[in-house]
C-alpha cells in the first residue's frame, strides 16, 4: 500500500526544497507530532543517516526516522519509522520519498510518495495517514509560495 500526492508549489525548486527540509517547523501542523510535551520543533538533518525528529516544548525529543537519500534541490527520501499507532518502531522502515521537479523559474512540482505502509497495518490506518498528508501537504504548499 501507498500514499500519493503531486502538487505544484509557487516557489522556485531551491526554496520548494529548503522549505520542505530545512524549515520543516514553519509548516508542519503541530497537532502531528507523537511526544506527551506539545511540539516546537521538527529537524530534517541534512545527510543520509542524517535523524528525523521533533523536539518538544519540554526539550524532550522523539525520533519519526532518519534520512535515506539527500539530493538538494531535487530529492529527499525518508525514513518513516512511526508504526500504526504513531509510536517510534526502530526496527520499521516505510519510506517518504519527495521529488521536486523545477516548473519554471517561480514554480515546482512536487512528487510525494510514502511506500510500504502495508508493513504498518490497516487500510483504515493507511486512509487516515492519507488524510492526514494531505493537509500536512496544503500547509508545506502554502508556507513555501509566501
Amino acid at each position: 500500500m501507498k500514499i500519493t500526492k503531486q502538487l505544484t508549489v509557487e516557489a522556485p525548486i531551491e526554496k520548494a526544497f529548503r522549505v520542505f527540509t530545512a524549515n520543516m517547523s514553519t509548516w508542519w501542523p503541530k497537532q502531528h507530532h507523537i511526544g506527551k510535551s506539545p511540539l516546537k520543533t521538527c529537524v530534517v538533518e541534512p545527510k543520509v543517516g542524517g535523524r528525523w525528529f521533533e523536539i518538544c516544548e519540554d526539550d524532550s525529543q522523539c525520533d519519526w526516522g532518519k534520512v535515506l537519500a539527500w539530493d538538494p534541490p531535487n530529492r529527499v527520501m525518508l525514513a518513516w519509522q512511526l508504526n500504526g499507532q504513531f509510536a517510534y518502531d526502530p526496527s520499521l522502515i516505510t519510506e517518504v520519498e519527495v521529488k521536486f521537479t523545477a516548473l519554471s523559474a517561480t514554480r515546482t512540482r512536487v512528487d510525494f510518495e510514502h511506500r510500504d505502509l502495508d508493513k504498518i497495518g490497516t487500510k483504515g490506518t493507511v486512509a487516515e495517514m492519507d488524510h492526514g498528508w494531505g493537509q500536512i501537504l496544503e500547509a508545506f504548499s502554502a508556507t513555501a509560495a509566501a
